[in-house]
């Protein structure tokens, strides 16, 4: 597996042809997510550029002012990013520092990254555990933000909630590969 260029000979596979059976089967399920969640998040990207614009263009030739397009804008950041964590962690996108791989052996990167994965999951399933709770505060309370607009705060929450779950799933995926591969060797 190569990230940025660097080949990382203790990467877990993640492709869904490379794992077979059940664990495939999870693999290629939550491929097809992650594809769908990218190509709706890529239209909230867009969404979120096309309400601003709008907003920028009433402002200044009508003088209107529009009360709702930040938080819109907002809450459709929010849903990309978070949504799309899983689909990144996927393809091992996230900020990591790769100037230790070229110095360790593969059985030394594969232990590095089994390591943090396993690092990487506990906070996310604690970030993700928050979130649900924000989420059910958030829906139980009728809590909305304090604009004039008002939406309800849960929208957002479910959104983190869910694309951190989506990213705990990813990496528990990880390292279950990461075990089985350990185990054949």
């Amino acid at each position: 597996m190569s990230t940025h260029g660097i080949e990382l000979p203790g990467a877990a596979p993640t492709a869904p042809e490379r794992v077979g059976g059940v664990l495939g089967a999870a693999v290629r399920a939550l491929a097809f997510l992650n594809t769908t969640i990218v190509v709706l998040a890529s239209l909230a990207l867009i969404a979120a550029s096309q309400i601003l614009s709008y907003s920028v263009l009433v402002r200044y030739y009508f003088k209107s002012a529009t009360y709702w397009q930040d938080e819109a804008a907002v809450f459709l950041l929010v849903g990309a990013t978070f949504m799309t964590a899983a689909y990144v962690q996927s393809r091992r996108g996230h900020v990591a520092i790769d100037a230790a791989v070229g110095f360790l052996s593969p059985a030394a990167n594969r232990i590095r990254l089994f390591i943090v994965d396993g690092a990487s999951l506990l906070f996310c399933a604690f970030f993700s555990w928050k979130s649900w709770t924000l989420f059910h505060e958030a829906w139980e309370d009728g809590q909305v933000t304090s604009s004039t607009w008002g939406p309800p705060l849960w929208i957002p929450y479910s959104v983190m909630a869910f694309g951190m779950t989506l990213l705990c799933v990813q990496l528990a995926l990880q390292i279950l590969i990461a075990s089985q591969k350990s185990e054949r060797a």
